[in-house]
Order: structure tokens, then sequence, then C-alpha cells
């Protein structure tokens, strides 16, 4: 049986991962139902954020992500029954990225996983809000590799993220895909996309996480944080 010691890249999604991405749609959003007396569930609210950026992503793959998001913020407006805000509103939505909290756990477990891993960022932002998130909450983390969208030119589910991933580690380290671990919350953009091209994947299953979910899980090892899955590299899972 494989080992997480077996694997010598991690390969993260940082957004719904590392960064608590659903607190800080809400809480970006917020400025626009502070407006209102109109209630919505905290589920209601990020299934229908998550489905306008998917459709948005899907449309525009080439679109820097804070550009996507600054898009979509008036359809989730209007999908809401809500008054459309102002451009300038919008464009606040969208540089909010950068300001989205790490989850509490996770540069402790970074730096701990770095002992042992090449730690690799494939996500579906784009390069100047990532730069701003590692700068900010994630407190100037060295990552060995970083890879957006922007560089890839399309969006996660799109295989070609991952294929792109695979090319720049064995260019970079000289490491072969089968001892690449993806490590991500996200089953839609991640874990499935992963399992088709072969990579073997670490499911953070952060509680209480909407944005993402299927219905059938693809994983091979499981934990509720960042911080659990350094525990058990340390305890020689």
């Amino acid at each position: 049986m494989t080992q997480l010691s077996d694997y010598r890249v991690l390969s993260f999604d940082v957004y719904g991962t590392l960064v608590d991405w659903e607190g800080g749609i809400l809480a970006a959003f917020q400025p626009i139902l502070d407006k209102t007396k109109a209630q919505f569930t905290r589920k209601h609210l990020l299934t229908i954020y998550h489905e306008l950026e998917r459709e948005q992503q899907s449309k525009t793959p080439d679109m820097p992500y804070h550009q996507l998001l600054t898009t979509v913020h008036p359809e989730f407006a209007k999908r809401l029954g809500l008054e459309i805000p102002s451009q300038e509103e919008s464009n606040r939505f969208g540089e909010s990225v950068g300001n989205w909290p790490a989850f509490p756990d996770t540069v402790d477990a970074l730096k701990r996983l770095s002992k042992h891993y090449k730690l690799v960022v494939l996500s579906n932002v784009d390069r100047a809000s990532f730069a701003k998130t590692n700068a900010g909450s994630l407190e100037g983390f060295p990552f060995d590799l970083i890879i957006t969208a922007q560089d890839v030119g399309s969006y996660k589910p799109d295989l070609r993220n991952f294929e792109y991933m695979l090319k720049m580690v064995k260019l970079n380290f000289d490491i072969e895909p089968s001892q690449v671990l993806q490590t991500a919350q996200s089953q839609f953009h991640d874990h499935h996309p992963a399992s088709k091209i072969g990579i073997k994947s670490a499911w953070i299953e952060r509680p209480g996480a909407t944005m993402g979910n299927l219905s059938d899980n693809i994983y091979d090892w499981r934990f509720h944080t960042m911080g659990d899955m350094a525990k058990a590299y340390e305890a020689g899972q």
C-alpha cells in the first residue's frame, strides 16, 4: 500500500484548500446583502455563485480571475433579485481575492510539509491576485512553483491545467507524474480531472464546504485540514 512519503510533489489548489474561498466570496458580497432585508442561506448563495463562476470560466477561459469575479458580481445580484451593483462595487468584489483569509492551519502545515515535498501551486486565479494572497494571508510562503489559470489559458477542471503542471514539474524538478499528489478540497475542479489523467489525490474535505462538491467523491487520502495531513505524514501514514 502506498504511503504519503512515496510522493515528492504536492500540487495545491489554493482557494478552498489553503485559503477560505467561500468565506472570502461571502464577505466580499456582504455589502450588497447589507442594502436589503432579503435573507439567504450560506448554501444557497454559494451554490448560485459557483454555478455562475463555472459558466463564466467556460465562456471566457482566458479572462483573468479578478476580472471574472468583477463580471460575475452583477449577475450574482441579479440572480438573487437584488439591486444591480455599480461598476465600482463590482471592481471591489473582483479585487477582494488578495484579502481572503488563509485557514488557521495552513501556513504551519505548509512549513511542515515543505521539509518533505516540493510544493506547487495549481490555482484558478490570475498571477496578480495570487501574489497578493501569497504576500498577505499566506505570509510570503515560498512555494517551489506557481502555476495559475492565466499561465495555462484555461481554468480547472480543464485537463490542460494538470498536463501543464506535470510538464513543468518534470522540467523543473525531474519528478515523474506518479510522484505527484494533487491536494485539494474541490472534487469538481481537482479530484475528478486529476484522476482522469492518473494523478493520485489527497482530499482536504474542509468541514461545511459547498463549492466544488459532487455526489461521487474520488480520493486516495482524506483529511479535514492541511494540519491533519501534515500530522499523518509525520505519523508515517
